[in-house]
C-alpha cells in the first residue's frame, strides 16, 4: 500500500484526546490524535494476519504507525494456553509516533488465554473486545480462572464489549458450503471488520487482499470476505458500540513523496538489492533459515529479475561459504542469521577478514543464549559482533535504528564493505525485523553511487622491470586491496586463510610481517570514513546526554520528548556506525557531565564506551525480550539525571 502526504512538520508524541461529532441519523464518531490497539489470540487464531492487514490500510489511509507483532516459538503450542497466546500492537496517529506504545487502548482477546496474558498491560477505562464463545468452564480453568472474569465484576474498571465472534461468524457464513471448523477460522476476519468500522479503515485493499491469496480457493476468499463484511455491519448496526472513532492522516508529518507500510526484514531486502543496483553486481545470498532472519531469504528469493541469486544451504557453515565463494568471484555476497549462527560463521567471517573481500553478514539479533527466545528481542550480540573471531579480525559494525532504516543501513554496510573490501556486521534484531512503519520510496538518484572497479592488470613493477599482479597491494587511500576476478588473464594469485606478504600474497611466516599486516587490517578499519554522530540538544543547556544504538531509538526518543515536555534538558545521540566509532564521539561525550545508555543486553555498548573513552557511562539494561516502553524509559532517565 502507498500513500502520497504533504509538506513536513515536527510534532510531539500526543495524548488520545477528541471530540464528538453526530450527523443525522448516524452514530457518535469520537476524533482522537492517536490509538493503540492490541489483538490477542491463540496462534493459530489469525492474529498476525489481522494485525497485518489493519496495519496495511493504516498506512494506505495516511497515518503515521509502529507495531509489535509477539509470538510465541512453538511451531503450535498447546491451544488456549498461555505460551501458546499470539498478539499484535498496532499504534497510529495524526502525527509522528516512534514505538507501538506502552499500553492497549482496545484489547481484543479471542480467549480466556489471551485476555488474561495481556489484561495486565491494559489501563483501567480501555475497551475490551472479548469472543464470549470460547468463555467456556473448561478454555478458563487453562488458564486458572476460576470464575469467569466477564461476570465476577475483575473488570469492572474497563468499558467492556462481549461479542460472540465464533458463533457470529458462523452465522454470517451458513450459505457458505463450509464445515463449522472452516466456518470459525474466519473469525478473526469479523474481528478486523468490526476494528476496521471503529476506526474509519479503508475496506477495499483486504478485500482485494482476500481475492488474492485465496485466488485458488475462491469460497474460501467469498468466505472470509463475507465475515469481514459482517464485522463491518455488526459494528454499524449493534447498540453495544455507541461510538466510532476517526484518527486523521498524518499529512503533515513527513516529507512530500510516496510512502509505503514496511517491516524491517522487508526494508533490508529491498537495500540489499538497492545497493547490487548501484554497484552494478549480481547479488548473491547464501543462507540457513533461522528466526527472525529467515523473511529476508524468503523475500529475495522473489527478485531473480533483479540479478538476486539465493541458496538455501544445509547449514549456516555452508551459507557463509558459499556467500563468501560469491565475493571472490564478483558478486555482492551476503549471509543473513541470527546471534547461534554468527557463532557458526565465525571462522569464516574471519577468513574474510584475511582474503579482505567486500561480504555482508546478517545479525537479525534475538534473546540468547543458546537457542534462547527465538522470537522475541535482544541486542545482546554487539560484543559478540566486535569480538567474536579468532585472532585479530576488526570487522565494521553497522546498526538500523528504525524498520524503514534497515533499508539505508543495508546500503551503508555495502558501501563499507565494497569500498574498503572488509566483511561487514549489520545487527538489526527482532523487533526491527517485524515491526514495521511507513517509508518513503527514494528516487534512484538519491541513492548513492556504489559501483567499483575490478583490477584489470598488472599494478607492481620487480626490480627487474617485469610488470605483475599483487593482490595486497593497496589503495593509499582507504588500504583497500584491489579485487580481481578469477580467470582474469594475468591476474592470477594465490588465496587462502595463512597468512600472506604484505603486497605479493605469498604465504608468509616472517614475524615482522604479521605484525605489520595485522596492523595495517586494523588501520583500514579505524580509517573507514563514517559520519559524525549527530546530537539532538535544543537547550545546548543539557548537562546530560541519552546515548543509544539500534532499536532503542524509538523509545530513547519518545522517552526525551516528555522530559522535554516536562521541563528538562536533556541531550540525545544515537550510533549507526559501532565499529569505527564516529570521529567526534569522544569529544561529544566529554560535553556532557553524565552519560546514560540504554541497551536490551547487560551493558554492552556502556561497556566500549567506558573502555575507549574513559567515560563513566551509567547504563539502564532490560533482556526480558520486550523492547523500552517510553514512560518507564522517562522514568529511568529521570532518575539517573536527577542522581
Amino acid at each position: 500500500m502507498t500513500s502520497q502526504v504533504s509538506s513536513p512538520a515536527e510534532h510531539a508524541d500526543g495524548a488520545v484526546v477528541g471530540e464528538q461529532r453526530k450527523p443525522a441519523g448516524a452514530k457518535d464518531v469520537r476524533r482522537l490524535d492517536r490509538v493503540i490497539i492490541r489483538f490477542a489470540g491463540d496462534s493459530g487464531d489469525g492474529m498476525q494476519l489481522t494485525g497485518d492487514r489493519f496495519t496495511s490500510e493504516t498506512a494506505s489511509f495516511g497515518n503515521d504507525l509502529s507495531t509489535l507483532p509477539n509470538f510465541p516459538a512453538e511451531i503450535r503450542a498447546p491451544a488456549g494456553t498461555l505460551p501458546g497466546v499470539s498478539s499484535f500492537q498496532l499504534h497510529f496517529a495524526d502525527h509522528d509516533i516512534l514505538t507501538p506504545g506502552d499500553a492497549p487502548n482496545v484489547l481484543v482477546a479471542m480467549n480466556p488465554a489471551a485476555l488474561k496474558a495481556n489484561i495486565g498491560d491494559v489501563p483501567r477505562g480501555a475497551e475490551i473486545i472479548v469472543n464470549t464463545d470460547e468463555f467456556t468452564k473448561r478454555a478458563m480453568s487453562k488458564v486458572g480462572y476460576a470464575a469467569s472474569p466477564l461476570e465476577d465484576g475483575s473488570l469492572d474498571g474497563y468499558s467492556v464489549h462481549p461479542v460472540p465472534l465464533t458463533t457470529m461468524t458462523v452465522e454470517a457464513l451458513k450459505e457458505f458450503s463450509l464445515s463449522r471448523k472452516e466456518a470459525e477460522r474466519s473469525k478473526n476476519m469479523f474481528a478486523l471488520g468490526l476494528l476496521s468500522w471503529m476506526y474509519h479503515r479503508p475496506t477495499e485493499g483486504t478485500e482485494k487482499f482476500l481475492q488474492t491469496k485465496f485466488a485458488r480457493k475462491p469460497d474460501i476468499a467469498a468466505a472470509n470476505i463475507a465475515a469481514f463484511r459482517a464485522g463491518w455491519n455488526f459494528g454499524e448496526t449493534t447498540e453495544d458500540f455507541a461510538v466510532s472513532y476517526e484518527v486523521a492522516p498524518a499529512a503533515h508529518t513527513f516529507p512530500t513523496g510516496t510512502y509505503r507500510n514496511i517491516s524491517g526484514n522487508l526494508a533490508l531486502s529491498y537495500g540489499l538489492i538497492a545497493a547490487s543496483r548501484q554497484a552494478d553486481l549480481p547479488l548473491y545470498l547464501g543462507s540457513y533459515p533461522i528466526t527472525p532472519a529467515s523473511d529476508i531469504l524468503h523475500e529475495l528469493s522473489k527478485h531473480k529479475n533483479f540479478g538476486v541469486r539465493t541458496f538455501q544451504a544445509e547449514d549456516e557453515i555452508a551459507g557463509i561459504g558459499a556467500a563468501l565463494g560469491a565475493a571472490f568471484g564478483g558478486s555482492l555476497g551476503v549471509t543473513t542469521t541470527s546471534g547461534p549462527g554468527v557463532a557458526l560463521k565465525s571462522e569464516t567471517v574471519g577468513l574474510a577478514v584475511s582474503l579482505e573481500l567486500p561480504l555482508l553478514v546478517i545479525d537479525i539479533q534475538r534473546g540468547g543464549p543458546s537457542t534462547g527466545l527465538p522470537t522475541k528481542t535482544e541486542q545482546a550480540d554487539l560484543l559478540q559482533a566486535m569480538y567474536g573471531r579468532n585472532g585479530e579480525a576488526p570487522v565494521p559494525v553497522v546498526a538500523p535504528r528504525t524498520p524503514a532504516d534497515c533499508f539505508d543501513a543495508a546500503i551503508e554496510a555495502a558501501r563499507i564493505a565494497l569500498t574498503y573490501r572488509t566483511p561487514v556486521l549489520l545487527l538489526s534484531d527482532g523487533y526491527l525485523a517485524n515491526g514495521s512503519e511507513p517509508w518513503r520510496i527514494p528516487d534512484t538518484d538519491e541513492l548513492p553511487d556504489l559501483r567499483v572497479q575490478f583490477a584489470q592488470g598488472p599494478n607492481h613493477t620487480l626490480d627487474d622491470g617485469t610488470e605483475v599482479f599483487w593482490p595486497y597491494k593497496r589503495d593509499p587511500q582507504t588500504l583497500a586491496r584491489p579485487w580481481a576476478i578469477p580467470g582474469t588473464p594475468g591476474l592470477e594469485h594465490r588465496i587462502g586463510g595463512i597468512e600472506k606478504q604484505d603486497g605479493s600474497g605469498n604465504i608468509s611466516y616472517d614475524p615482522a610481517n604479521h605484525d605489520f599486516m595485522v596492523r595495517t587490517r586494523q588501520a583500514k578499519i579505524d580509517g573507514i570514513d563514517v559520519p559524525d554522530i549527530e546530537v539532538d540538544d535544543p537547550s545546548g543547556e543539557a548537562t546530560a546526554l541519552v546515548l543509544g544504538w539500534g532499536s532503542t531509538y524509538g523509545p530513547i526518543t519518545a522517552a526525551v520528548r516528555r522530559l522535554r515536555t516536562a521541563g528538562e534538558n536533556i541531550a540525545q545521540a544515537h550510533l549507526r556506525h559501532l565499529n569505527p566509532f564516529p570521529r567526534n564521539l569522544g569529544t561529544v561525550l566529554k560535553r556532557y557531565d553524565k552519560v546514560v545508555i540504554p541497551e536490551m543486553n547487560l551493558g554492552q555498548l556502556a561497556t566500549l564506551i567506558r573502555a575507549k573513552y574513559l567515560v563513566d557511562a551509567h547504563s539502564y539494561n532490560q533482556v526480558n525480550g520486550m523492547p523500552f516502553k517510553a514512560e518507564q524509559l522517562a522514568t529511568a532517565l529521570k532518575e539517573a539525571i536527577d542522581g
